[in-house]
């Protein structure tokens, strides 16, 4: 699986709380920040059913 890079804007103060709560945990913000989309991917299929992906389509 390919790593992707994401930017995303932040107020100052959210992203303080976001690593003092990393650093509770013993992650980096980075780390933190991938479970939590992981936990809200998995909620969602709960929810919603498994999210399916087509394949790539090579040239």
């Amino acid at each position: 699986m390919a790593i992707k890079s994401l930017s995303i804007r932040i107020d100052e103060e959210l992203l303080h709380k976001l690593h003092i709560a990393a650093d509770c945990e013993g992650r980096s913000a980075n780390s933190e920040i991938l479970i939590l989309i992981r936990d809200a991917v998995k909620a969602y299929e709960a929810k919603h059913g498994k999210i399916e992906l087509n394949p790539p389509k090579s040239s």
